[in-house]
């Protein structure tokens, strides 16, 4: 232990001896580690943020809509679901909890006065929207089963319709109009923020009936039907009595493939997931090459180092030093050159993480996984020890007589 720690103590005054040229040493390192975990960093950001907004859906969450191959939009052919499907699965499913059926009638300009402004969206919802998708008002109620019924003017919009509008702070009560109707506001949904810098709160909800009576028989929508299930461990079972009821609904023979798709909630997730999970990997793969440069910067130094101090390792050998001991203390040398590197690289590259995250607006934080920083630190001391090992085994088997003669 006390050669180990001597070595060390040696490691360190060689390193501070030679700032300048330790810290050019490591540069390739840091810049390495600090390009890998700024990536890491921002892609798990966006990873934890995305996730965070599906999990209000929960596991037994299944949604189904029509489904349609590249080849058939090509040549003009589109699948839809039908209204009469939601009634058939809300009549023939008994594991379905709550339904929520929800279609894009419109976008476009939003007048409130002489103001307008410009949604992405404006959709028919049920009541049950609100549970089965996990998403409340801040201001007012939501649409009730009345105003369902009815087909009420009525609407509930997202939040940043107040600033495009210049509603007032409280716009419950107010009218505004959209697709040639007035609509009474009724409530004002919590904020959602941007993502890829585009706004998720520029929409305004109605009632489904609303929304049926607005678009006519003229055309079918692109439905989708969100079903809650009342037992997660009967999810698998249930997906497979809407995929019956579905192709009896739509009349498929049973050599036609199915019009539509089921994913459940968490499918959403996974996927988010593994396309971040290959973007790191990749990112991590390219950025490996600045760490691989770095490994050959700090053995060209280190075999420098190994030549201007031949003398030294000669007189050391003279009075009863070891070629381990030799060994040992140029490979730790490198190690924590590298190791240094990498620490430094860490807290570069998460500040930049997280700068980049708050120059961007309403992005998601910067996060840092804990294996993360494991791997940062276990690979740029394999850097060291790997391109640390060629310098420490020259030093080590130099010729004590031959490294006292040299000048």
């Amino acid at each position: 232990m006390y050669i180990f720690l001597e070595a060390v103590r040696s490691a360190m005054a060689a390193i501070r001896a030679h700032r300048l040229r330790s810290f050019l040493t490591s540069l390739g390192i840091i810049i390495g580690v600090a390009s890998v975990i700024t990536v890491i960093s921002l892609i798990q950001g966006l990873s934890k943020s995305v996730t965070k907004q599906f999990e209000g859906l929960g596991g037994n969450a299944l949604t189904v809509h029509a489904k349609n191959d590249f080849k058939d939009v090509m040549r003009g052919k589109f699948n839809y679901l039908r209204f009469e499907d939601v009634e058939q699965l809300r009549g023939h499913v008994d594991s379905i909890r709550e339904l929520s059926p929800v279609f894009a009638f419109g976008a476009g300009d939003v007048r409130y006065g002489t103001q307008s402004a410009t949604t992405r969206q404006q959709v028919a919802v049920t009541p049950s929207y609100m549970a089965v998708n996990g998403r409340y008002p801040r201001l007012g109620r939501f649409i009730s089963e009345s105003d369902d019924q009815a087909a009420r003017r009525v609407c509930v919009i997202g939040e940043k319709l107040i600033e495009n509008l210049h509603l007032p702070e409280n716009p419950v009560g107010e009218f505004i109009q959209f697709s040639g109707e007035w609509f009474k506001i009724i409530g004002v949904m919590e904020k959602r923020g941007e993502v890829f810098g585009m706004s998720q709160d520029e929409y305004v909800l109605v009632p489904f009936k609303t929304g049926q009576a607005l678009i006519g028989n003229a055309r079918l929508p692109q439905l989708s039907i969100t079903a809650a299930v009342d037992d997660i461990a009967r999810v698998e079972e249930t997906k497979a009595r809407i995929t019956t009821v579905m192709r009896q609904s739509h009349r498929l023979r049973a050599d036609d493939k199915d019009d539509f798709e089921i994913e459940s909630s968490d499918s959403f997730v996974k996927s988010f997931e593994t396309l971040s999970s290959t973007v790191t990997l990749v990112m991590a793969g390219v950025v490996g090459i600045a760490l691989l440069v770095g490994g050959i910067g700090i053995m060209n130094i280190m075999l420098v180092s190994v030549t201007e101090r031949t003398r030294e390792i000669g007189i050391c050998k003279a009075i009863g030093a070891r070629s381990r001991d030799i060994l040992m203390q140029f490979l730790i040398e490198a190690v924590t050159l590298s190791v240094l590197g990498g620490l430094i690289g860490l807290a570069i590259g998460y500040g930049l993480g997280m700068g980049i995250a708050k120059m961007i607006p309403d992005f998601p934080d910067a996060y840092v996984p804990w294996w993360a920083i494991a791997l940062s630190f276990l690979f740029s001391a394999g850097v060291g020890v790997i391109f640390g090992v060629l310098p420490a085994r020259k030093a080590a088997n130099l010729d004590p007589i031959e490294a006292l003669r040299y000048e």
